[in-house]
């Protein structure tokens, strides 16, 4: 065992043929004020250059390793790299600057199976940092996906719904809301204003609200301009207003997210769900089952693993298999490591075609020793 968290994971990277990067520091705000959603938008730290440009002492490898891979590779290609040092945010569980290490993984076409190389580093890794058999915590935001286009609920639910499961909050919440149709949260107060708006295109119903806002007064308020202001109003009037969704999807949703175990009797699970409701997820459970072989193919015991439906992560680009590992010692602690796929990341950095991506994250400081 080498006596530092760095060394133990150099070693890793160099035997798991990952090439050590050091991507820049500083980066440019906006990458990651719009990819990484509203809570990085609160934790950034943010500067401004002579020129008057923003950037943020960097929050996050992801976005700077995936840049890295767009201009020194073709984005079709296949590029594996690791990283580690010190990372900014706001954190309340502890302090803003601290390090952080890890995996990403670009352009591989056997997702299950580089999922599984994924996860298997992750352990891997943890245990040579000290914590040989971690809980694992996993979920699945294709499974979700492919769930929410099966049943054609409303965008404003859908939205809804993948917001809830990344922020692992006010999930049990909506599910209760879900087809409600009495007016909540005040939303009476509007009902004329929404009538007003009924059939309205969404670009014309967000400028009367945001245009409203404006003659009113109101400024931005923690980073959000008067667009998304306005963009969250709609949002919550029309939850709160009722959508009239149709009972049996609301109980085939509350079904699906209720599902919890480990990975073979999930899968089951959600088999039967599906079936009983003429829903055809079969592509993303044969996925799913696929990438579970590969997992028991690693020596990992699938029966260890704890996947929830209900299961995310804070970041916004995930598309797919997500997890953490936390120790099974301190089960309310932060995870010790984290990560899972986001193939739809580098589209949104510029990339001309869909790349397939997987990574994860390990926080040294969690682990304790020097680096």
């Amino acid at each position: 065992m080498p006596h530092t968290a760095y060394d133990a994971f150099d070693a890793l990277a160099e035997r798991s043929g990952y090439a050590l990067i050091d991507p820049p520091i500083l980066q440019p705000a906006e990458l990651f004020l719009d990819l990484l959603g509203e809570d990085m938008r609160r934790r950034a730290f943010l500067t401004t250059d002579a020129e008057g440009r923003e950037f943020c002492l960097r929050p996050d490898f992801t976005i700077p390793v995936s840049r890295h891979h767009l201009k020194e590779a073709k984005a079709s290609a296949v590029g594996a790299y690791a990283y580690r040092g010190p990372v900014f945010r706001f954190r309340a569980d502890g302090p803003s600057e601290f390090l952080q290490a890890g995996f990403e993984n670009y352009g591989r076409r056997d997702l299950p199976a580089a999922d599984a190389e994924m996860l298997a580093i992750a352990l891997e890794a943890a245990s040579d940092l000290g914590l040989n058999r971690p809980d694992i915590r996993m979920g699945d935001a294709g499974i979700v996906s492919a769930m929410l286009d099966a049943l054609d609920l409303p965008p404003v639910w859908r939205r809804r719904l993948v917001s809830d499961l990344r922020r692992s909050k006010n999930l049990d919440e909506d599910l209760a809301r879900l087809g409600t149709s009495a007016p909540r949260n005040g939303a009476a107060a509007y009902a004329g204003f929404l009538a007003a708006l009924e059939g309205a295109d969404p670009g014309s119903a967000r400028a009367a609200v945001a245009d409203l806002l404006s003659i009113a007064g109101i400024q931005p308020v923690g980073g959000r301009s008067v667009d998304e202001i306005a963009d969250r109003f709609l949002e919550q009037a029309a939850l709160s207003s009722g959508l009239g969704i149709d009972a049996d999807k609301v109980a085939t949703t509350r079904k699906i997210f209720a599902v919890a175990g480990d990975p073979d009797s999930a899968s089951a699970q959600l088999r039967t769900i599906a079936n009983e409701a003429k829903l055809d997820l079969n592509a993303a459970l044969d996925a799913f089952d696929q990438r579970t072989g590969f997992f028991a193919a690693r020596g990992i015991d699938v029966g260890a693993i704890r996947f929830a439906t209900g299961f995310g992560r804070r970041l916004d680009y995930y598309t797919g298999f997500v997890f953490e590992l936390h120790d099974p010692a301190q089960p309310d602690a932060p995870q010790r490591a984290g990560g899972g796929r986001y193939d739809q990341l580098m589209s949104q950095l510029g990339s001309a075609a869909a790349v397939p991506a997987v990574g994860c994250s390990i926080w040294l400081d969690r682990f304790g020793g020097e680096a």
